[in-house]
């Protein structure tokens, strides 16, 4: 079962629970479809130290309250009339965010319960892994409306779709939903809308299980080896192999095998 949430009074812009290993950062902004603002991106980066922090935390899990994932930028808040210097450290915020996601030690998952538009798909891309409720809807709008890209997207998108769909889904801006997404690598998995966050749970709980230390290692050598070598990919490999060899996982890892049961990682 969830432990019971932080107090709204920590965070004004989102809700955490912690599901064993899981923890789950709901975006909860639902009166404007989660739409990002400073402070969001503030606490959003916040939530993530205290969850890579904590050594009880295994896998990250970030989701929507009410009917978006996040639809991007809140609009209102743009006509407020800010500072040049004000909109770039608001822009930065999300290149922070995504960029973070990106490198954290924690594997992050996106589970996209609805829109996921403009910067709330760019930081659904970010995750190690993005789930998406059959109906929820994942577009790119930043060149019909005059905008531009961001949180990495130009570097990411090509990795998983490939060039020429990544320019078709730039260029046309056209949403698309759930069996699309992982039809054409975009996504992992899909899912139907009721019951989707305990879908959800459930694969983060699968990936919470592997040992920590290899998760880690894991997810670093996947995410830059397109900006290696081979040979760097087989000495980070090595180091890699030598490192889990010295930790109680790895035995652990030995003797269940063995054992012909379910491993039990500590993460020591």
């Amino acid at each position: 079962m969830s432990q019971a949430a932080i107090p709204s009074s920590r965070y004004e812009t989102l809700i955490t629970r912690r599901h064993g290993h899981v923890q789950e950062i709901r975006l909860n902004r639902p009166h404007r479809l989660n739409a990002v603002t400073q402070a969001f991106y503030d606490e959003f980066n916040a939530a993530l130290t205290v969850a890579e922090q904590d050594p009880e935390v295994r896998v990250v899990v970030v989701t929507g309250e009410g009917r978006a994932f996040c639809v991007g930028a809140d609009l209102k808040e743009h006509k407020a009339g800010r500072t040049a210097f004000d909109r770039r450290q608001y822009l930065q915020g999300e290149q922070i965010v995504c960029k973070r996601l990106l490198q954290m030690n924690t594997p992050v998952i996106a589970a996209v319960n609805g829109y996921a538009l403009g910067a709330g798909a760019e930081i659904a891309l970010a995750a190690d892994f993005m789930l998406m409720a059959d109906t929820a809807q994942f577009g790119l709008p930043e060149v019909s409306i005059g905008n531009f890209l961001g949180g990495g997207v130009t570097w990411l998108l090509p990795r998983l779709v490939g060039l020429a769909k990544a320019r078709e889904l730039v260029f046309l801006g056209e949403r698309i939903d759930g069996p699309e997404a992982v039809r054409i690598g975009l996504a992992n998995r899909h899912y139907p809308q009721e019951g989707f966050f305990d879908a959800a749970l459930a694969f983060a709980k699968q990936i919470a299980g592997k040992a920590p230390f290899s998760m880690q290692l894991a997810k670093e050598q996947l995410t830059m080896s397109g900006e290696r070598t081979l040979d760097a990919c087989l000495t980070a490999e090595l180091e890699g192999m030598m490192f889990v060899g010295t930790t109680r996982d790895w035995q652990e890892g030995v003797d269940a095998f063995a054992e012909k049961r379910t491993p039990r990682f500590q993460g020591e």
